[in-house]
C-alpha cells in the first residue's frame, strides 16, 4: 500500500512564528513515516511547513496516487499542541481534497483527538486517539488485510451509522523500541535558510522523553496523558551523532515537556557526551523545583545545556496554587540564580489572566521579572483546553470563540476580572517593561542602546496609560 504522510501546521498561517524564524520539521510525523516504512509500506513525505495553502497537498496527490493519506500532527511541538483554528481548517480542506481522489485518510493529533467527531465529520475516515503509533500500524495492516473488525483496534474513532470509538490504548512504555525519525525524507534547506538568515546558526529538535506526570490544571496532555517515558541514553546520543553528520547542526532544541526529569539520566548523558566528544549546544523546558538541584544544574551545564525555559507562570504565590503548579516562588528565585552560576540561560515562561488573577498578582510578576531579569520571556495569558480542569471550570463560557485563531491571538475567551483588551494591552506593557528594565541594568550601554531604551520608556508608559483606562492600580 502507498501512503502519503504529512501534518497541518503551515507557518505562514501563523505570522507571529513567521517573524520568530525558528522552523522545526514535524518530528512526530517523521517518526510515523518512519515506523511505516520498517514495515514495508511505501511511504512519501509530503512537508507543507513552507506552504501557503492547503491546496499545495492537491499535487502531491496526484502525483504519488496513494491509497492512504495521512495527517500526523507533530505532538511533541508547543504550536501544534495549542490546536489552533487555522490548522484544523487547513486540515480539513486537505482531508476533504484526498477524500475527493479516493483516498482513505486517517488524522492523528491532539486537536483531532479532542475534536475527533469535527474531523470525521470533515472527510476523515479514521482519527487516532491519543499516542498514535501502535495504534497506526495496526490500523494500517487492517486496510492491508481489508478486514473491517476496526473495534478491536484500541485507540481509534471512525464513523457508520453514527460515529465509534474504541477502547483506549496504553501509552508505548520503551521508547527505544520505536525507529530513529525518518530524518532522511526531510528536504532540510528551506529550514536551514530560515535559521541562518535569522539566528547565524541551525536547529534541530530532538524528543528524549514522551508525557509529564505533574498536573497544572490548564494543561493539556491528549495524546500523552500524565505518563512519562524517557528513551536511553544511547539512542538519544545516537540521533545526534546521526544529526551531525546529516545536516551539520549546531544546536538542539530539547522539545520534551521536561527534559531529563531523572538527575541519574542528566549525569549519564554528560558524561557520554563527554565520552564521544560531541560539541553541542541546546535549550530544554523545564520546572523550578528541578533547578535547585546543583548537581542537576551542573550536569547539564556540562553536557551543552545553553537554556533552560522555566515554566515560571507567575510571580504571585496564591496563583501558583490556584494552578497546582506544585513550585514555589523562592523556587523560581533560587533556579533562576543557580542557571546563572553555571552559565546558562533562565528565560521564563509568564501566564497572565488565570481566574482569580488581580492587579496585586500581577504586578508580583512584574516584580519577579524585575528582581530575577531571566535572559527571555515568553507572555501568554490562560488558554482552555479540554481535558483540563481549568477548562472545565469555564466551558459554559466559550460559546462563539474556542480555539485561537494562531499563536499570535491571545484572546481571553472567558469571563475574568477585566475585559479582553486589558490582557492583550498587559501583554504588551511586559514585553517593553522587561526590555526597559533590560538594558537599564545593563553596566555597559551605547549610542544603540540608549536609543532602544528611549524608545521601550514611551511604548512602555504608552502602554500603561491604556491599561489605567481599565484599572489605575496599574
Amino acid at each position: 500500500m502507498k501512503v502519503l504522510i504529512t501534518h497541518s501546521y503551515f507557518l505562514n498561517l501563523d505570522t507571529k512564528q513567521v517573524a520568530h524564524g525558528q522552523p522545526y520539521p514535524p518530528l512526530a510525523t517523521l517518526l510515523a513515516a518512519a515506523l511505516l516504512r520498517e514495515n514495508g509500506y511505501t511511504v512519501h513525505f509530503a512537508d507543507i511547513m513552507f506552504a501557503h495553502s492547503p491546496e499545495k497537498i492537491l499535487k502531491e496527490l496526484e502525483r504519488f496516487q496513494p491509497d492512504v493519506f495521512i495527517i500526523y500532527d507533530d505532538s511533541f511541538n508547543y504550536l501544534t499542541k495549542m490546536c489552533l483554528s487555522n490548522m484544523r481548517e487547513a486540515a480539513f480542506h486537505m482531508q476533504l481534497l484526498a477524500q475527493m481522489l479516493g483516498c482513505t485518510v486517517i488524522v492523528s493529533g491532539s486537536d483531532a483527538t479532542d475534536h475527533y467527531h469535527q474531523y470525521l465529520h470533515h472527510g476523515a475516515d479514521f482519527v487516532i486517539l491519543g499516542e498514535a503509533e501502535h495504534t497506526l500500524l495496526e490500523l494500517m495492516n487492517a486496510l492491508k488485510n481489508e478486514d473491517n473488525d476496526w473495534g478491536k483496534i484500541a485507540g481509534i474513532a471512525w464513523k457508520e451509522e453514527h460515529v465509534m470509538r474504541s477502547a483506549p490504548r496504553a501509552v508505548i512504555k520503551n521508547l527505544d523500541t520505536l525507529p530513529l525519525p525518518a530524518w532522511d525524507m526531510v528536504d532540510i534547506k528551506p529550514y536551514k535558510k530560515v535559521w541562518l538568515k535569522k539566528h547565524g546558526y541551525f536547529s534541530i529538535n530532538i524528543a528524549t522523553t514522551r508525557g509529564c506526570p505533574y498536573k497544572c490544571n490548564w494543561c493539556a496532555k491528549p495524546v500523552y496523558g500524565n505518563s512519562y517515558h524517557m528513551r536511553s541514553v544511547d539512542s538519544v546520543v545516537k540521533e545526534i551523532e546521526w544529526l551531525k553528520d546529516l545536516f551539520q547542526i549546531d544546536h538542539i532544541w530539547f522539545c520534551d515537556d521536561i527534559f531529563g526529569l531523572k538527575r541519574s539520566w542528566v549525569v549519564e548523558f554528560a558524561n557520554l557526551i563527554k565520552e564521544k566528544n560531541i560539541h553541542i549546544q541546546y535549550k530544554i523546558q523545564s520546572r523550578a523545583d528541578l533547578l535547585i538541584q546543583e548537581k542537576y544544574v551542573a550536569a547539564l551545564a556540562a553536557s551543552g545545556c545553553n537554556d533552560v525555559w522555566m515554566g515560571a507562570e507567575s510571580g504571585s504565590q496564591k496563583i501558583l496554587d490556584a494552578m497546582d503548579k506544585g513550585t514555589t516562588i523562592e523556587q523560581i528565585i533560587t533556579a533562576r540564580q543557580l542557571l546563572r552560576e553555571h552559565g546558562i540561560k533562565a528565560s521564563y515562561f509568564i501566564q497572565y489572566g488565570y481566574p482569580g488573577e488581580t492587579v496585586s498578582d500581577i504586578h508580583k510578576t512584574l516584580n519577579l521579572i524585575h528582581d530575577t531579569l531571566p535572559d527571555d520571556i515568553g507572555i501568554s495569558v490562560s488558554y482552555p483546553l479540554p481535558g483540563t480542569k481549568f477548562y472545565d471550570t469555564v466551558k459554559e463560557q466559550l460559546k462563539n470563540k474556542t480555539n485561537w485563531k494562531d499563536s499570535d491571538d491571545l484572546d481571553m475567551m472567558f469571563l475574568n476580572l477585566y475585559p479582553r483588551h486589558f490582557y492583550k494591552q498587559l501583554h504588551r506593557y511586559t514585553h517593553y517593561y522587561y526590555r526597559l528594565t533590560k538594558l537599564q541594568q545593563q553596566k555597559q550601554r551605547d549610542w544603540r542602546d540608549q536609543l532602544r531604551s528611549f524608545k521601550y520608556l514611551i511604548l512602555t508608559h504608552y502602554y500603561k496609560k491604556r491599561l489605567r483606562k481599565v484599572t489605575h492600580e496599574i
